[in-house]
């Protein structure tokens, strides 16, 4: 078998040409078969006459128009090929010229040369070319993938500050957790929200925090305890101010009133649905997390967010995620905004700072939305911003920053990112 070009052999023995790109086999006859052989035992070469008279009949006289007319017939049977090219030299002989720049498009899957050779016998310029949209396929596939997006989202926030932080009369700092590119990190902008003259919290001898600001809104999640492993889930205050103007909140008649609006109304206790823990086969283990979040705003009604976290693992980092989100304000009148989620998940190790955090990419595949008969003022923004999540979101990400046995410390993707402190419970079916 001789290669001629990158998709062209000549099967010697069955004296056929074989073109590889429709499997089609050109016969041909003893001495066409024997001076094409010759010709390519160097292509560049000119063969004379008698050479291949000598090639093409053996041991016999033949006249000259024999070759003649057996040139005449290789060229037509080469014709269809264009890199092929059979030339008469003047006074001199034959010679085969192949070109090696093959403008074919098209190889045979099963010849590995011609695989090879189809790669291969290319110009510079073309395998540059061809290069570049290998890499740039490359790159857009690592811009859109997944893993991408998390480090992306993660590279946003910095852990790398800390503000002080004067609740119910005791002072601590707080871990700050700060967007890229946000400068107004002093502590007044979480402290001016608490009415200094009422700022008291009884029992409250010291506590843990985390602060945070995506550069507009400030949020913070306290814990009693002097270290962030103390947190056993009571007594937490999650606060985020959603606008520049003081809004005074009374810590005397915070903790009070919050208690009665958690202990009165709760809509995320268990969040899988009946129907989903009949499809499941064997046991069900539902890691919980949930928080209540409190927005107080300067002459409107105290809003809590009651925001639930369930996840059910399928395999060591992935599985099914459920999410509740409600809103109600301190009279139950608006009761409640509500929307909840379900989905997939995949959980990713990264750092903010110093901070081993876990990142949970969702992908939300069910969504509801439940609007109240009625809306007040106050929470009007709360429910155009998870209208607009119903509307427009289709992937959510959580980051977990702090965990304990009872309790876990989450951003949460809600009115731009805020930070809550969660009770944690394993809940088995």
């Amino acid at each position: 078998m001789l290669k001629i070009t990158s998709y062209l052999t000549l099967d010697t023995s069955a004296k056929q040409l074989i073109n590889h790109l429709n499997d089609e086999k050109t016969s041909l006859t003893f001495s066409e078969n024997a001076v094409l052989i010759k010709l390519l035992d160097n292509s560049e070469e000119i063969w004379t006459k008698e050479q291949l008279l000598a090639e093409g009949w053996p041991d016999r006289v033949v006249a000259p128009t024999s070759l003649t007319q057996c040139i005449s017939t290789l060229r037509r049977k080469l014709e269809p090929f264009s890199e092929v090219h059979l030339k008469a030299v003047a006074r001199r002989g034959y010679q085969l010229h192949i070109n090696e720049r093959s403008h074919v498009k098209m190889v045979s899957l099963s010849d590995t040369d011609t695989i090879r050779a189809a790669f291969l016998d290319v110009s510079v310029m073309v395998k540059i070319a061809g290069a570049l949209v290998v890499i740039g396929l490359i790159i857009y596939a690592w811009y859109q993938c997944e893993y991408h997006k998390v480090l992306k989202q993660t590279s946003f926030w910095n852990s790398d500050k800390q503000v002080e932080l004067n609740i119910g009369g005791i002072t601590e700092s707080a871990t700050l957790l700060y967007k890229n590119n946000t400068d107004q990190l002093h502590q007044s902008k979480w402290q001016k929200h608490l009415a200094p003259e009422s700022n008291v919290v009884h029992g409250l001898n010291g506590f843990s925090a985390f602060a945070l600001t995506n550069g507009n809104h400030y949020s913070f999640a306290s814990c009693p305890g002097y270290a962030l492993d103390d947190c056993d889930g009571k007594g937490i205050i999650n606060i985020t101010s959603l606008s520049p103007e003081p809004a005074g909140l009374n810590m005397r008649e915070f903790v009070p009133l919050s208690k009665a609006m958690e202990e009165r109304i709760r809509y995320n206790r268990v969040l899988i649905p009946q129907s989903s823990v009949d499809n499941f086969d064997g046991e069900i283990i539902e890691h919980h997390y949930h928080a209540d979040v409190y927005f107080p705003m300067a002459g409107e009604k105290l809003i809590r967010g009651d925001f639930s976290i369930s996840l059910v693992y399928e395999g060591d980092k992935s599985g099914k995620i459920y999410t509740t989100t409600c809103i109600t304000d301190e009279d139950c009148i608006t009761t409640p905004i509500k929307w909840k989620t379900r989905g997939t998940f995949n959980q990713y190790k990264q750092q903010i700072g110093e901070y081993d955090v876990d990142v949970f990419y969702t992908q939300i595949e069910q969504k509801e939305f439940i609007k109240p008969d009625f809306v007040t003022s106050s929470a009007m923004r709360f429910y155009r911003e998870i209208r607009r999540m119903d509307i427009q979101v289709t992937e959510l990400v959580f980051f977990r920053v702090h965990q304990t046995d009872n309790t876990a410390v989450w951003i949460f993707p809600f009115m731009d990112s805020l930070v809550a402190w969660s009770k944690y419970e394993k809940v088995q079916f």
